[in-house]
């Protein structure tokens, strides 16, 4: 079982991620920008942070690589729409672990924080 930081603007996303995973992995924390993400990455140390790229204050790039700057051995998983095809290609350049394309699927979500485990 992951433990797994949810970062997404959306809170309705938010909820849906955590839904979707309950009962197989355990969410230590959200948060609603990339700035929060940072702050919640360096408090509880996940296992895995799921990230959406367009968010306020800081978009879910420069967080993720923020994160990896902490720690080289982060896991992030970028969620995001598929109309950021290259922000998702510029996310993997990045450093990202993998992603999945909104709207996604249950299945989708947890066979991608099984490959990062």
């Amino acid at each position: 079982m992951a433990r797994l930081l949810i970062v997404d603007d959306a809170v309705f996303m938010r909820k849906m991620l955590c839904d979707m995973v309950a009962g197989h992995h355990e969410v230590c924390g959200e948060a609603s920008d990339g700035i929060d993400a940072i702050e919640k990455y360096k408090e509880l140390k996940p296992d895995i942070v799921t990230m959406d790229i367009t968010m306020p204050h800081m978009h879910g790039i420069e967080a993720m690589r923020q994160i990896l700057e902490y720690d080289s051995n982060a896991k992030v998983l970028i969620c995001s729409a598929i109309g950021h095809r290259q922000k998702v290609l510029e996310a993997m350049k990045t450093g990202a672990s993998d992603f999945v394309v909104k709207p996604f699927q249950k299945e989708q979500i947890l066979d991608a924080i099984t490959r990062l485990v």
